[in-house]
């Protein structure tokens, strides 16, 4: 990959799409993030940044996935401090990018500062690959729940 371009919205969509060629059956989930729980024994989850139906962010949901080894399908997926800090390590270069935003790197170095200065906090990535598809988890329901005009059912 170190002849793809960094810099450029062009360059960032060839990367994902040289990435997402090397997932069997990959499709670009409609919503995603990555989660903590809360510092306490409450279920609740926070969520720096939530990739909402419609967004544009398809590099970094590739990335995560390239690290956890997913397709793409709704689903919410245990995630460790290592592979957050993978998948930071790898979408840094898109930094390189000043055109663009990088909301979701700025959510996951926050997730990974969180995760690492408590050892009770746990992650989870969650992928929706279709609104209609069953909630996979609290944590899925509580990011659908963020989506406007839609509720979750649980």
């Amino acid at each position: 990959m170190a002849d793809l371009d960094w810099s450029t919205p062009e360059g960032l969509a060839a990367i994902t799409d040289h990435l997402a060629a090397r997932i069997e059956g990959w499709r670009q989930p409609v919503a995603y993030a990555v989660g903590v729980s809360s510092a306490s024994s409450s279920p609740e989850w926070d969520f720096a940044h939530i990739n909402t139906p419609g967004g544009r962010h398809a590099l970094p949901a590739v990335v995560l996935a390239s690290v956890l080894g997913h397709d793409g399908s709704t689903a919410t997926l245990d995630l460790t401090t290592a592979e957050l800090a993978a998948a930071v390590e790898s979408l840094e270069p898109a930094q390189a990018c000043t055109s663009l935003e990088h909301p979701n790197l700025a959510a996951w170095r926050v997730a990974l500062a969180e995760a690492r200065s408590n050892p009770a906090r746990t992650l989870v990535a969650v992928f929706v690959a279709d609104l209609e598809d069953p909630v996979s988890s609290e944590a899925d329901g509580a990011m659908r729940a963020t989506f406007e005009g839609h509720a979750p059912v649980l």
